[in-house]
């Protein structure tokens, strides 16, 4: 399984309108809940917002990846949010967060959330891909570019 096989360009909000971290968490989570794919928004919310109490998921370079395991979220989904001007999100390097993929699955396949979180992180430790996505003017276009990074990789699975 690749990232682009679950993110799909109306999973990708350019720009994120949320000004702090709990509140793009929040627009995510409702992208989500929109499409159907959590059972219970409130819960998926919770859930993340714990997951950040134990240790920040912004992990430096402008890029942040809030993730939960739930029973609210039956299948995996990942959906990702771009904010060109940087919302404060209590990231390992103090700086803004740009770029932020929200994750959700199943408590009962930690190692696909495991890879997936690896992948997300593995693609977003280029630089150049990065700086791309800031200057995207539309999903289609992000989609696009990750898609791209992706053929230098095997499929998860």
């Amino acid at each position: 399984m690749r990232l682009t096989d679950i993110l799909t360009t109306d999973q990708i909000i350019l720009p994120l309108s949320a000004a702090d971290r709990d509140g793009a968490i929040k627009e995510l989570i409702d992208s989500l809940a929109k499409k159907n794919t959590i059972s219970d928004s409130d819960q998926a919310f919770k859930s993340v917002l714990e997951r950040e109490k134990i240790m920040t998921t912004g992990v430096g370079n402008g890029i942040a990846i809030p993730h939960c395991k739930h029973s609210s979220c039956p299948n995996f989904s990942v959906v990702m949010g771009i904010h060109p001007k940087g919302i404060p999100f209590e990231s390992v390097d103090k700086k803004d967060v740009k770029i932020v993929f929200l994750l959700v699955g199943p408590e009962n396949n930690p190692g696909l959330h495991i890879k997936l979180l690896s992948r997300i992180s593995r693609l977003m430790s280029n630089e150049e891909l990065r700086q791309s996505i800031l200057k995207s003017k539309d999903a289609d276009s992000v989609w696009e570019l990750i898609q791209q990074e992706e053929d230098y990789y095997f499929d998860l699975d």
